[in-house]
């Protein structure tokens, strides 16, 4: 294998396809780990998945992958406006990153909702391309990988 892929999963995405359909659609987190899955393998990379509701378990997990990933993809949910340590563990890792959210941030009701802090130490940002995102960011990870 290539390497490992990290799929981290910030707050209430272990409640995907009850919480908000009309905006975060009525796919499970199951199902994106077999879309993210089917991604990581065909492009021959491992995949690790992860969902926490706890900041101090993301940054134990951020710290984890940090050297020697293929990639990182994150989708931090409520984590984006305040997490200031997972912040400060994305800034240690020598991989490419990518944060995915679900829904476009720069459409949503509140504007606080579109200031992610994240978006300062990431490689790229996928948003609004519904659970698809995730498999894009994916993707882009292997391509990367693949480019050297």
């Amino acid at each position: 294998m290539a390497g490992t892929i990290h799929v981290f999963n910030g707050p209430n995405l272990n409640l995907l396809g009850e919480r908000e359909p009309e905006i975060y659609g009525h796919d499970t987190l199951a199902d994106i780990e077999a879309m993210c899955r089917a991604e990581a393998q065909a492009a021959g990379h491992d995949l690790a998945f992860h969902q926490t509701n706890a900041e101090h378990e993301m940054v134990d997990l951020i710290q984890a992958a940090r050297r020697g990933a293929a990639g990182v993809v994150i989708n931090p949910a409520a984590f984006s406006y305040a997490a200031y340590p997972v912040l400060d563990a994305l800034k240690l890792c020598d991989c490419p990153i990518v944060e995915v959210h679900i829904s476009n941030i720069h459409r949503r009701e509140a504007e606080w909702r579109s200031k992610s802090i994240m978006t300062q130490v990431v490689t790229g940002i996928v948003s609004g391309l519904g659970v698809h995102g995730y498999a894009l960011a994916v993707r882009h990870i292997a391509w990367l990988r693949e480019r050297g």
